[in-house]
């Protein structure tokens, strides 16, 4: 037998003995819980039971999670710094995340190392060893960075959502303000009341609301809700608003002319997207739908053809 065969072998009944291992002690520990706690008179029913189960597979991930973060943490703090500010624009701001975000980096490479080692290497075209060696670096390291590029798309898809929310929240702002309440009392209650419609900028000036309440100055709360968000709208509107403060201006008006601004903004980010489409559905249309449509269309006139013109052409 072949010996990477073998060796492939081993390591998929190691890894499947390990998974029935931990199985085993995260159901023997959610039984011991169910136990204590019928015993104690607290008889729970079965969606008690599957709770606990996901409960203690919660706090076992959340463990091997923090040792694994804890091994992988950078020792530069700006390095610490600059992921915990990633991950506060990705709307995470638990004060474990970066360890976390790098115990899930290095899972990450585990898994996909052990996903490469797994694979029997001679079907995908690497029958030599140090060609292995490549691959099962190669898989380490895309399972390494898999997490950050998820975080990158999760700070892109939050500032769309919140681009999009910034001028609806901006109009309701508007009618409190002319009602006649405070900017700081305004920012609460449009937080409130888009808490469904908009949660993650309901979030955002529900985290301003609070930093005002406890005793933090307007500008600052401002700045720290740019610095949170990350976008040139916000920055600008922050700008506007402590303008706005400093000299004393209306806060209705100058809220209502940046909100016309952003709509604006929006409108002609849309149209500049429809503008692209066409080039976008350039490929698509000249490598899938063109040639299928020319086969459809020109196909039965050239089989007519070649059935009325090979016979002649043999005859001759």
């Amino acid at each position: 037998m072949d010996m990477t065969l073998v060796i492939s072998f081993l390591i998929f009944a190691m890894v499947l003995l390990c998974s029935m291992g931990l199985y085993l002690v995260m159901g023997s520990r959610a039984t011991t819980k169910v136990i204590k706690r019928r015993a104690e008179g607290q008889i729970g029913g079965t969606v008690s039971d599957n709770e606990s189960i996901g409960q203690s597979v919660k706090d076992n991930l959340h463990s091997l999670l923090t040792r694994l973060g804890e091994a992988n943490t950078p020792s530069n703090e700006s390095e610490v710094s600059a992921i915990r500010g990633e991950l506060v624009s990705a709307g995470y701001r638990h004060a474990q995340a970066p360890i976390l975000f790098m115990g899930a980096k290095l899972l990450s490479g585990i898994l996909a190392l052990a996903l490469g080692i797994l694979l029997p290497a001679k079907l995908l075209g690497f029958p030599t060893v140090p060609a292995q060696l490549v691959l099962y670096v190669g898989a380490a390291s895309a399972g390494y960075f898999l997490p950050m590029l998820w975080l990158r798309y999760a700070i892109s898809a939050r500032k769309e959502k919140l681009l999009d929310a910034f001028p609806d929240a901006l109009d309701l702002m508007v009618v409190c303000v002319e009602a006649g309440l405070g900017l700081d009392a305004a920012i609460s209650r449009v937080s409130k009341e888009i808490r469904f419609a908009h949660r993650e900028l309901s979030e955002e000036f529900n985290l301003v609301s609070l930093e005002l309440r406890t005793g933090l100055s307007r500008a600052e709360a401002l700045r720290n809700l740019s610095r949170r968000v990350d976008l040139e709208e916000v920055g600008s509107l922050v700008a506007l608003l402590l303008q706005t403060d400093k000299f004393g201006t209306s806060v209705g008006q100058a809220l209502r002319v940046h909100s016309d601004s952003m709509r604006v903004n929006r409108q002609l980010r849309a149209e500049e997207l429809a503008a692209k489409l066409p080039v976008k559905l350039l490929f698509p249309l000249v490598f899938f739908i063109f040639p299928s449509l020319f086969v459809v269309v020109i196909g039965p006139a050239v089989i007519k053809i070649a059935r009325t013109l090979l016979p002649t052409l043999g005859g001759q």
